[in-house]
C-alpha cells in the first residue's frame, strides 16, 4: 500500500456519500450510506493487516502540501490504528440499526452520520495541531443534528446542552494550540509530542486541553449533558456517540497532555485521580436507581470512562495500556447494550425497566446476546471488560493504592447496576401481555449484534491482537514522561531482591 493515499480515501469515501445522499430517494440513501461505510471499513482492514508492528512510530503519513491555516498533513500511530478500526467497526452497524427506525429525512439522516464518520477518522489521522481541532470541534455540527432532528420528545434541550458543554471548553483550547504553535515555530503534533514547553506555562496549557478533554469523556462534574444526550438520541445516535465520540477525550489526553505536559500531568495526577474516584463510585450508585434503561447505560459509561483516565494518568505500561484497552471494550460492550435496547423500544416503544420482565421466555436469542454484553460491560474474564479493568487498576495501584482502592469498587457497584438491569428485564414472570407479544431477534439485528459479540470474546481470549499495535507507542509515551512520573505510594516488592541480611540479623540465626 506504499504511497496509497489511504487516509484520504477513507476520508473522501463518506464525505462524497454524504453529499450524494442528499440527492438521493429514501431507500436509495440508506444502500449508499452502508456501502460507503462497509468501503472504508475494508480500507481500515487494510490499515490493520499493513500496520508494521515495531516499524515507525508514524505510518501512512501523508502530507501533499499547506493550505495556508494548517497543514494537510495525515498519519497513524498504534493509538489512532485502534480508534479508526473502532470507529469504521461501529459505523455500517450504526447504518443497520437505522433502517427502518427512521424514516422522517432519512437522506440528510445517512449525510450526518457519514460527516461523523469522516471527522471522527479526520480527528485521530490529524497530526497538524489546528487541523486536529477543525475535525475534533466540527464532529458535533452531526451529532448535535442528529439529536436535535431525530431525537426523543425533548431533543431540543438536549442537543442545546449537548453543544454548549462541549463547545465552551474547546475555546479555551484554542488559545493554548495558538500559544504552543508560537512557542514552538510549528503547528506539527509529532514534533510538538518532543517540544519541551516551560514548567511554568504547562500548567496553563494544561488546563485549557483538560478543560476540553474532561467535557468529552465525560469527567464528573461535567458530565450531566452524556445522560441527556443519551436519552434523547435516536439508538444508532447512542450507539456512536458511546462507541466513539467518548473517546475523543481519552485520545486528546494521549496525544496531547501527557506527552506535551509530563510535568504539568504530574502534578495534577490528583486532580484527575481525585475526579475519577468520585466518578466512579457516584455515577455507579446513581445508575442503581434508574429507571429508564438509556439512562442507566449513560451513567455507567461516566464510570467505564473513569476508568480510562486512572490508567491514563498512571504514567506506566500497564496503565496506559488498561486505559486503551477499557475505550475499545466499552465502544463494543456499550454500543451493543444501546443496540439491545433499541431492538426492545422498537417493539414497545418505552425504555422503562418496570414495564419488561420474562424475556427470557419469548427473546432466547436476545436475553443470550444481553447477557453476553451485559458480562462483557461488568468486566468478566474472557470477556473484553475484563483484560482492560484489570491492567488498568494495576497499574493505578503503583501511583496511588487509595485511588486504586476507591475505583475498584466501581468493578462491584457495576455489577450490582447491570445484574439489577438485567434481572428485571430478561427474568421474571411474562405476565404483560404487550410484551408476550414481542418477538425475538429478526435476522438484521442478529447480524448487526454478532459481530460485536464476536470482537468482545476475540477481545478477552486474546489481547494481544490489540495491545501488539499500541506496546510500542505505549513505550515511547511511557520513556518520555518517565522523568516526571509521580513517585506513588505503594511499595511492591513482587519480583524484586530480598534486602541482604545485616550483620546483627545474621548473628540471630546462628
Amino acid at each position: 500500500m506504499s504511497g496509497f493515499p489511504i487516509l484520504s480515501v477513507m476520508l473522501a469515501v463518506p464525505a462524497i456519500a454524504a453529499v450524494s445522499c442528499l440527492f438521493v430517494s429514501a431507500n436509495t440513501a440508506r444502500w449508499l450510506a452502508l456501502a460507503a461505510t462497509l468501503v472504508d471499513f475494508v480500507l481500515g482492514i487494510g490499515l490493520w493487516t499493513q500496520f508494521d508492528i515495531g516499524g515507525p512510530q508514524w505510518q501512512f503519513v501523508e502530507y501533499p502540501g499547506s493550505l495556508g491555516v494548517f497543514d494537510w498533513k495525515l498519519g497513524i500511530d498504534g493509538f489512532a490504528l485502534l480508534l479508526i478500526m473502532l470507529s469504521v467497526f461501529l459505523m455500517p452497524i450504526c447504518i443497520g440499526a437505522s433502517w427502518s427506525a427512521i424514516t422522517k429525512r432519512v437522506p440528510e439522516y445517512m449525510a450526518a452520520f457519514l460527516l461523523t464518520e469522516v471527522l471522527m477518522i479526520g480527528t485521530f489521522a490529524a497530526q497538524d495541531l489546528f487541523l486536529f481541532y477543525i475535525f475534533f470541534e466540527a464532529g458535533l455540527i452531526p451529532m448535535y443534528l442528529i439529536i436535535g432532528i431525530w431525537g426523543g420528545a425533548n431533543r431540543i434541550y438536549a442537543s442545546y446542552k449537548f453543544f454548549l458543554y462541549t463547545l465552551l471548553g474547546s475555546v479555551l483550547m484554542l488559545v493554548a494550540m495558538l500559544w504552543m504553535t508560537n512557542y514552538a515555530g510549528t503547528s506539527d503534533i509529532p514534533t510538538l509530542m518532543n517540544t519541551d514547553f516551560p514548567v511554568h506555562a504547562q500548567f496553563w496549557l494544561w488546563l485549557a486541553f483538560f478543560a476540553s478533554f474532561a467535557v468529552k469523556m465525560p469527567m464528573w462534574p461535567v458530565h450531566t449533558w452524556l445522560p441527556d444526550a443519551h436519552v434523547q438520541a435516536p439508538t444508532a445516535g447512542s450507539v456512536i456517540l458511546a462507541g466513539v465520540l467518548l473517546k475523543l477525550g481519552g485520545y486528546g489526553f494521549l496525544r496531547f497532555s501527557l506527552p506535551m505536559f509530563p510535568e504539568a500531568s504530574s502534578e495534577l495526577t490528583w486532580l484527575v485521580l481525585g475526579l475519577s474516584a468520585v466518578a466512579v463510585i457516584y455515577t455507579s450508585l446513581v445508575a442503581l436507581v434508574q429507571n429508564d434503561m438509556k439512562k442507566l447505560i449513560a451513567y455507567s459509561s461516566v464510570a467505564h470512562m473513569a476508568i480510562v483516565t486512572i490508567g491514563l494518568f498512571a504514567f506506566n505500561q500497564q496503565g496506559i495500556e488498561g486505559a486503551m484497552m477499557v475505550m475499545l471494550s466499552h465502544g463494543l460492550a456499550s454500543g451493543a447494550l444501546f443496540l439491545c435496547v433499541g431492538v426492545i423500544y422498537d417493539r414497545l416503544h418505552t425504555r422503562e425497566i418496570d414495564r419488561y420482565g420474562g424475556l427470557a421466555i419469548n427473546m432466547p436469542r436476545y436475553a443470550l446476546f444481553f447477557l453476553l454484553f451485559t458480562m462483557a460491560s461488568i468486566g468478566l474474564p474472557g470477556t473484553s471488560g475484563f483484560v482492560g479493568e484489570f491492567l488498568s487498576l494495576m497499574g493505578t495501584y503503583k501511583v496511588s493504592t487509595w485511588a486504586a482502592l476507591l475505583c475498584t469498587t466501581g468493578i462491584i457497584l457495576g455489577a450490582a447496576y447491570m445484574l439489577y438491569l438485567y434481572r428485571r428485564v430478561v427474568f421474571g414472570e411474562l405476565v404483560k401481555d404487550d410484551v408476550k407479544a414481542m418477538s425475538d431477534l429478526s435476522l438484521r439485528e442478529i447480524t448487526l449484534l454478532a459481530p460485536i459479540a464476536a470482537v468482545i470474546l476475540w477481545m478477552g481470549v486474546y489481547p494481544e491482537s490489540f495491545m501488539a499495535p499500541m506496546r510500542g507507542d505505549v513505550s515511547t509515551l511511557v520513556a518520555r514522561v518517565a522523568h516526571a512520573a509521580p513517585a506513588g505510594d505503594s511499595k511492591p516488592t513482587i519480583g524484586k531482591a530480598a534486602p541482604p541480611a545485616t550483620a546483627a540479623h545474621a548473628g540471630d540465626h546462628k
